[in-house]
């Protein structure tokens, strides 16, 4: 399977994009399935059963509302977020609900949508089933769904090879499914990381094509993060924690025209752009998932700090630097996992540092053994990472994690660039360190919200 970067980089809403985007993108499936053999108009009653950690943290990440929202026909690229609220809660206040937006069925939110809460499925903690009944009870349809991170889904018959994709070489001139094949091939080419993965995407889909998709990227990704820090309130959920994105940036540039200047203000605009786009995901924004919405914050934070930071900085090099972010990216999500439901926070916020590290270094001018060496400085300082979302919500400690990601981000390709790229421990290593570290995790630190802060902040 070759994972793209429109794969890695998909544009949705937050706020999580295992349990949002993933579930409204299986729902779409699902109604597809529903049209393609003709059985929609036939449907009387559709009901979802979710297990595992969309069972447990389901509610703070919204995932009932997503479920609707799929059903409904409206797709995570294309809603608009302000829409979100009116839309479901018109099923909910009329019991009813339009599949596709079409065809009309009763539908309770509290009974149709099922939290079972006993084990989850045995191929994946973020399991769902679907199942479309007709007037007399029998099932038309029913399929199970997995959300493996990133928005990512796959059915039962699909997870098995998904889940040992590195098997087989993806169609591509450049196949490299681990970092030393990645390595050895950029020697062979006499090709940069970001050149490889160029010419991998260009197989796939037109230039044009490939242009506009990474330009939509990142104006996602910027407007995101603009959005953020000119918005005020209070987070949704409960825990009543209060958007601050907007009130850094004053100060921040209050001290600016005051000329006051600390040599560790660069680090306050970084941790500022990566919580700005994290606040706007737990707000129900629309975010780019990079890898997953609740790392979202890391990778466009660190791009921007080499826009706006760096000398010589070029808007000609978000291409570069994405390129190569989704090639680490890819590896990491091949031979681990970017999920925090299967490996905890370590394959979120650690895979997205990894991969902003090593597109840093890109664009700084690194070699390909230092872009692979700031990737696995940056994921083995994250190894052991849980998550443990406080009320299952992405937002304690999430929105500051990602700044702290950002950082290491940063540090990370700073160190590899002070080097040449010769290390002990090598980023296959560090990945396959996080894929064990995460099998050997309990699942009450894999966004379940039964152990770390989740139980131990009291909340208010």
């Amino acid at each position: 399977m070759f994972l793209s970067v429109s794969d890695m980089f998909k544009i949705g809403i937050g706020p999580s994009s295992s349990h949002t985007v993933g579930p409204m993108a299986a729902m779409n499936s699902f109604v597809d399935i529903l049209k393609a053999d003709n059985k929609l108009d036939d449907v009387a009653r559709v009901t979802v059963t979710l297990y595992g950690s969309l069972a447990y943290t389901g509610k703070g990440h919204g995932t009932d509302r997503a479920l609707v929202l799929g059903l409904l026909g409206e797709r995570p690229s294309l809603i608009e977020p302000e829409d979100v609220t009116k839309l479901v809660e018109n099923v909910i206040e009329q019991g009813v609900i339009r599949l596709n937006g079409d065809h009309k069925i009763p539908f309770q939110f509290d009974t149709d949508i099922v939290f079972e809460f006993g084990e989850p499925l045995p191929e994946h903690t973020n399991g769902l089933i679907a199942e479309a009944r007709n007037q007399s009870g029998e099932v038309l349809a029913a399929e199970t769904y997995f959300s493996v991170g990133g928005g990512f889904v796959v059915t039962r018959d699909e997870i098995a090879d998904f889940s040992n994709q590195g098997v087989k070489y993806p169609d591509v001139p450049y196949p490299f499914r681990s970092a030393n094949e990645m390595l050895e091939m950029g020697k062979a080419s006499g090709k940069s990381i970001a050149e490889m993965k160029r010419q991998n995407e260009l197989s796939h889909m037109p230039e044009k094509e490939f242009k506009d998709t990474l330009a939509g990227i990142w104006a996602v990704m910027k407007d995101c993060m603009d959005r953020s820090m000119s918005t005020e309130g209070q987070l949704p959920g409960g825990l009543k924690v209060k958007r601050r994105a907007k009130q850094i940036a004053d100060t921040m540039q209050a001290d600016k025209m005051r000329n006051v200047k600390y040599a560790h203000s660069v680090m306050d605009w970084i941790s500022l752009y990566a919580m700005a786009i994290n606040e706007e995901n737990a707000a129900g924004g629309r975010v780019v998932t990079a890898p997953t919405n609740g790392a979202a914050g890391v990778i466009p934070a660190t791009l921007r700090y080499y826009l706006e930071f760096c000398p010589g900085a070029s808007e000609r090099c978000v291409e570069q630097f994405l390129l190569t972010a989704s090639a680490i990216g890819g590896i990491i999500k091949t031979k681990a996992s970017i999920s925090g439901a299967e490996v905890g926070c370590q394959g979120e916020v650690g895979s997205a540092a990894a991969m902003a590290a090593a597109g840093l270094c890109a664009v700084l001018g690194g070699t390909n053994e230092q872009i692979e060496n700031a990737a696995e400085i940056a994921i083995e300082h994250h190894l052991g990472m849980t998550c443990d979302p406080v009320a299952g919500l992405v937002q304690v400690p999430c929105i500051e994690r990602n700044a702290m990601g950002a950082v290491k981000a940063v540090n990370a390709a700073s160190l590899a660039m002070r080097g040449d790229g010769t290390h002990f421990v090598p980023l296959d290593s560090a990945i396959e360190t996080m894929r064990q570290t995460g099998v050997d995790m309990l699942s009450k630190y894999k966004e379940t919200s039964q152990g770390g802060l989740a139980v131990n902040v009291t909340e208010c």
